[in-house]
């Protein structure tokens, strides 16, 4: 049985690759619960979330790691996260699906955005490519391919009951020990044609020791201790009311004078959150207690 809802890394010590293997099982059925998807939809947006972590896991940082889709087909968004401790949530927005199709049938012409916040810093990365390929891990690869980062390769699936990823990447050649530069190349070659041959329901079900055996039985690999990896929404009071704050006292009190409340529906979680006559009054006549986030997401 697969290790469930933990990222596992692991490194080859003869030559400068390394790898992720995720898993994400109730984390994954967590997200689920509050979204009613099309199968096609949600197998993108579990690829998507498995895809984020393995990128996550990549980057030392303190923040959040954001993965969005948009497209003019009927997937018209995907948007998944993954914090640095490995925290994440996703949400996808379509609209009607006729059918199964390759993704970019799904999505249409658009793009693929990476994007980095490290947490208290004014410094964001942002990576946008088209999308070009017929699956999430084809078009991480023109990513990688065109960001300049070192040469990865992704595997994922997605269904119902979980999504599961594996990522490989060459790193810099530590030095003389790690070989010649065509040896780490032909390594390098050998090691996407092994994973090729990995099937989406081995990855799916196999867990991390099997996988590594069966793939990579004749080098010498080292696996580290798992981390977990768990569903968090970092929706909150706090975020509501400094987006309600931002959109302005007279667009609040035009929306009490036409629903008698203002109520904001987080998109992630589907949490609803409710600002009556009193509490609307609050949020301009409070004294500020500091910076408050405009956003909700």
């Amino acid at each position: 049985m697969h290790d469930q809802d933990r990222l596992r890394r692991f490194v080859f010590e003869h030559f400068p690759v390394r790898g992720h293997l995720v898993h994400l099982d109730a984390s994954w059925r967590a997200m689920l619960e509050h979204h009613t998807y099309p199968p096609i939809v949600r197998d993108v947006l579990g690829q998507g979330l498995a895809a984020a972590v393995l990128l996550a896991a990549t980057i030392k940082f303190e923040g959040v790691l954001s993965l969005q889709l948009r497209g003019d087909g009927p997937l018209q968004l995907m948007l998944v996260q993954c914090t640095d401790g490995l925290a994440v949530r996703g949400v996808a927005q379509h609209g009607e699906i006729s059918g199964p199709g390759t993704l970019a049938e799904l999505a249409g012409n658009g793009q693929l955005t990476v994007t980095l916040e490290n947490a208290g810093r004014d410094q964001r990365y942002q990576g946008v490519v088209p999308l070009e390929g017929a699956t999430v891990a084809q078009c991480l690869q023109v990513y990688f391919a065109q960001s300049e980062q070192l040469p990865t390769r992704l595997w994922l699936h997605a269904d119902e009951r979980g999504a599961s990823g594996m990522l490989l990447q060459r790193l810099p050649e530590a030095g003389p020990e790690s070989g010649s530069i065509a040896g780490i190349e032909d390594t390098w070659h050998r090691v996407q044609l092994i994973g090729d041959t990995l099937s989406p329901g081995e990855l799916r079900s196999l867990s991390d020791s099997e996988i590594l055996h069966r793939l990579f039985n004749e080098d010498d690999v080292r696996m580290f201790e798992p981390a977990p990896v768990f569903f968090r929404c970092r929706c909150s009071h706090e975020r509501v009311s400094g987006m309600l704050r931002a959109l302005g006292e007279a667009e609040n009190r035009a929306i009490l004078a036409e629903r008698g409340a203002v109520e904001v529906r987080c998109e992630f979680c589907n949490r609803s959150y409710r600002f009556d006559a009193v509490d609307v009054e609050q949020l301009f006549t409070a004294e500020a207690g500091g910076t408050v986030s405009g956003s909700l997401h």
